[in-house]
């Protein structure tokens, strides 16, 4: 039995009381009946006595509550009635049951029963009431005025199921508050640092007497630009300016497209070059240092990718805009030279060097991690090349080179280098440069001496904190830049043929056998390599495909889809081996085909959706995959979906390459 219910049988009420007095009446009546008759009128009026004041008790309770009741109900209508702010009674769908004097005033004495609050209130919709939240708390604009809208869900006694709810929604007005918010976001400092990226081309370009027009001119557009700013434009070095200006005047910098850009392109005072700027803005730092570091970052990322743009940090988001040029080669090998003596001097100061490029290596990445390879070898240092899988773009490449057992445990999976890797271990990253695409990203987080050789366009996500970068994304290949790099890194360095062939051919195939991206110095790099015993029939052997990735590749160049009369959009069937290769093959050969200005082919791998995407310049291939996470080149780009359907997948592409087409028709409006 519960204690609890057990306990109340001892506490003393009137009706035990009688049940005691009856007990005792009838016991005296047991031994003398005349006695008990006085104890059995007592016990009578006892028991009338106790209803009574049951019924008077219970009657003067009733009263109460009905009084206390009414009140309370005349208290909450004439709270309703004379309520301070706006207040509105809808039902569910939005319909207005009934409102105050206050709230009729913020729609200026209009009549608002049985009409829909959405009609005059945006934001306050059915669809936005029926969210399952059983309050609410929103801001809104009516006629100019900022309002804070709160509210709650409210049971009723109706059993219609439709008026069974109805919503209380109570109208504060903040319009001071959002305006002050609003000019404290609008008045935070904001930095730009601007570079006129093409400066050391730009002189050389030039008679020496030409060449301060030049950037006069340039200064007097800068002033213009920012003159309706009322920011501070100062030139710090002889192609760096730092503008410092108030956040307001960013958002019609990007509503006008950074027409700065443009507008110093048509500078024709003897430059036989167009003048092209990069731009870096930081905003929204926690100081006016933090800012300046957004900026900093934000130049760097401009110029990695190219430069002619403008990227903006606003915390960890990073936007871009322009960059729809080519890339300009630099003539001069003074930068190679630099890198090239701080590489070595990096890898004398290690006692293991480890080379790692991209997931799913292509032949550029094994390339240059071979040329690399030699380099340590030569400086007297041992080095192991970081490679998970063989995979049908370098197994051609890699059986001979399984075949000389002078590699003989080079190539080691991820798992083994984080094994041997230290804080000492020198980590040489190449042909890509963001942590999640490399064969082993926890590599990264093992050892503070990182170097990074790229030649792709620098996205938002890159490896950080870096102690050597060199990425120069005019180079058609790593593999050119390594090969430069060879050239001055130590004396006489003698390649293996394979090395040599590795190395050629990442740049024959990142070229499309000298095509794409081919500048001066690509032949430079290739005539190296011919020197160093490149056998270029050996190397053409290397890419020849049999008949049945011949018929595949046809099979997906003949299925393909034409847009906007210029763009090929094709998908590799489920089940097609070496899909990867096959579907970088396949967009190649769509550039082949007249009137073909971009190729995108599809593919399933390992899981994942991956996208080959090819131009010839006049469309940005790159953009359009960053969009959907990618990245590359201006021509050659590439992306990888995850969690993602066939056919969600060539959705999401065609949608991208329509926003791209827009934005690139809207510029030259």
């Amino acid at each position: 039995m519960d204690n609890k219910k057990f306990s109340t049988v001892f506490i003393p009420r009137a009706s035990f009381y009688l049940w005691v007095i009856l007990v005792l009446v009838a016991v005296i009546g047991v031994l003398n009946w005349l006695i008990a008759i006085p104890g059995l009128v007592l016990l009578i009026a006892l028991v009338y006595y106790h209803f009574r004041s049951n019924y008077r008790r219970k009657h003067e309770i009733t009263r109460y509550i009905e009084n206390l009741m009414f009140n309370i109900d005349t208290a909450t209508k004439d709270t309703l009635l004379n309520f301070p702010m706006p207040l509105v009674v809808i039902q569910l769908d939005g319909t207005i049951i009934w409102y105050n004097s206050s709230f009729r005033k913020i729609f200026e004495g209009k009549d608002l029963l049985e009409k829909t609050i959405g009609s005059f209130a945006e934001g306050l919709q059915s669809d936005y009431l029926l969210n399952g939240e059983p309050n609410i708390s929103k801001n809104i604009t009516i006629n100019n005025k900022s309002y804070n809208v709160l509210g709650n869900i409210v049971k009723t006694d109706h059993k219609n199921e439709n008026d069974e709810y109805i919503l209380l929604l109570y109208f504060i007005e903040n319009t001071e508050l959002v305006e002050l918010k609003k000019r404290y976001e609008d008045e935070k400092t904001s930095v730009c640092i601007i570079i006129i990226d093409n400066y050391d081309d730009l002189m050389q370009s030039m008679e020496g007497a030409m060449q301060p027009q030049v950037l006069a001119e340039i200064d007097r557009k800068l002033v213009e630009w920012v003159g309706s700013t009322g920011g501070i434009l100062k030139k710090y070095e002889r192609d760096k300016y730092l503008f410092v200006f108030e956040k307001a005047h960013l958002k019609g910098f990007i509503d006008k497209k950074f027409d700065i850009l443009d507008s110093v392109k048509e500078i024709n005072t003897g430059n036989k070059i167009p003048v092209t700027l990069s731009m870096g803005f930081g905003i929204n730092g926690s100081s006016f240092l933090e800012s300046f570091n957004f900026a900093a970052a934000s130049i760097d990322i401009a110029l990695g990718r190219g430069g002619d743009q403008v990227v903006i940090k606003d915390g960890e988001k990073f936007s871009f805009y322009g960059g729809k040029t080519r890339e300009l080669e630099k003539r001069t090998r003074v930068k190679a030279r630099v890198i090239a003596y701080a590489l070595r001097e990096f890898i004398d100061q290690s006692p293991l060097v480890l080379i790692m490029g991209h997931e799913k290596a292509d032949v550029d990445s094994l390339g240059a991690s071979l040329g690399l390879y030699r380099i340590v070898k030569e400086r007297g240092k041992n080095a192991h090349i970081v490679l998970n899988e063989v995979n049908s773009s370098i197994k051609n490449i890699m059986s001979k080179i399984e075949q000389d057992q002078a590699y003989d445990g080079v190539f080691i999976s991820g798992d083994t280098a984080m094994e041997i890797v230290d804080n000492n271990t020198l980590l040489i990253v190449v042909d890509t440069h963001r942590p999640g695409f490399t064969e082993c990203p926890e590599l990264l987080k093992q050892t503070s001496q990182v170097v990074v050789i790229d030649h792709h366009r620098k996205g938002a996500d890159f490896i950080q904190d870096a102690v050597l970068t060199y990425q120069e994304i005019y180079a058609s290949s790593t593999c050119e830049l390594v090969t430069e790099i060879l050239q001055y890194v130590g004396d006489k360095i003698k390649l293996r043929p394979i090395e040599a062939e590795a190395l050629y051919s990442g740049i024959v195939v990142d070229t499309k056998n000298f095509t794409f991206k081919t500048g001066v110095r690509t032949f430079d790099a290739a005539s190296f390599l011919k020197r160093q015993g490149v056998d270029t029939i050996s190397v053409k052997q290397l890419f020849q495909n049999d008949l049945e990735t011949y018929i595949n590749i046809s099979n997906v160049v003949m299925a393909a889809d034409i847009i906007d009369d210029r763009i090929a959009i094709s998908v590799c069937p489920p089940d097609m081996k070496d899909a990867q290769l096959i579907a970088a093959k396949s967009a190649d050969q769509l550039l082949t085909l007249t009137g073909i200005a971009a190729a995108f082919v599809l593919c399933h791998a390992n899981g994942e959706v991956a996208i080959s995407g090819r131009s010839l310049g006049d469309i940005n291939v790159q953009m359009i995959l960053e969009k959907l996470g990618g990245g590359g080149h201006l021509s050659v780009a590439g992306a990888q979906l995850q969690g993602i359907s066939m056919e969600d997948a060539v959705e999401k592409l065609k949608y991208a390459i329509i926003e791209y087409i827009n934005e690139s028709n809207n510029e030259k409006q």
